[in-house]
């Protein structure tokens, strides 16, 4: 059992769950810990924080016992923030060649509504804004977007400025006739290791240059950046285009 799949189980335990369960950390997990938090007084994020995690241990029989933790150890807070979870999820989707388009990818702009519903027909339409729009809007429903997000340039703007990257930042790159937008991974020397969409046609961790940095962002949702700067081997392969 994953992390997020045994918050679902407890919030179920807790009666605070409705959904389907089905692991994934979408919108009704969100909502089943903002009504968790706000029963047991905790300010309502919709975020498995440590304080949430804590009691969602307890037996909803015996709130306060200090003896009855359920899995204490065993399921761990993961160190990746909850939307680059879900952005692991699609690790490997590629974009189909030609007049055909892969449906997942055409399913986040459906699902995002707006005008972008009945722009993007085609995934040869770059789509690494798109595809991180879907990530944080999924796991953090309330935050924000930027007007266009299909503009990678647009997220220079998104959340809040980091001086530093962590793990998850959004991280904004310039490149010739755009820009590209991915989460942090990590870094060696010379590349920042990224998670993102439209790489190789794909979503998969590439190498990108430093000196391509435009911007380093985090939701304002998506509570306290923890951590600091990874240390990466530099080895993989480095993009130069994600368009």
């Amino acid at each position: 059992m994953d992390f997020d799949q045994w918050v679902i189980s407890r919030l179920r335990t807790h009666g605070a769950y409705a959904g389907v369960v089905d692991g994934v950390a979408g919108r009704q997990m969100v909502a089943g810990l903002k009504r968790f938090q706000t029963a047991s007084g905790l300010k309502p994020t919709g975020l498995a924080d440590e304080e949430t995690v804590g009691l969602l241990r307890k037996d909803p029989q015996k709130p306060d016992s200090p003896l009855t933790i359920f899995s204490a150890g065993a399921v761990p807070i993961p160190a990746e923030p909850v939307w680059m979870r879900e952005a692991r999820r699609f690790m490997g989707l590629k974009e189909v060649t030609g007049a055909a388009s892969n449906g997942t990818i055409l399913g986040w702009a459906k699902r995002l509504g707006g005008w972008v519903a009945g722009f993007y027909t085609n995934d040869d339409i770059p789509w690494c804004g798109l595809a991180v729009a879907h990530w944080i809007s999924f796991t953090l429903p309330s935050e924000p977007l930027p007007a266009n997000y299909l503009s990678a340039l647009a997220w220079a703007k998104f959340g809040r400025q980091l001086e530093a990257p962590v793990l998850g930042a959004v991280l904004v790159f310039k490149r010739p006739g755009g820009g590209h937008v991915g989460l942090y991974v990590g870094e060696d020397a010379s590349h920042f290791h990224v998670l993102g969409g439209n790489q190789s046609n794909s979503v998969s961790v590439t190498r990108i240059a430093k000196d391509r940095l435009e911007a380093i962002r985090w939701p304002a949702t998506g509570g306290m950046p923890a951590g600091g700067r990874v240390a990466l081997t530099a080895s993989g392969a480095v993009s130069r285009n994600e368009a």
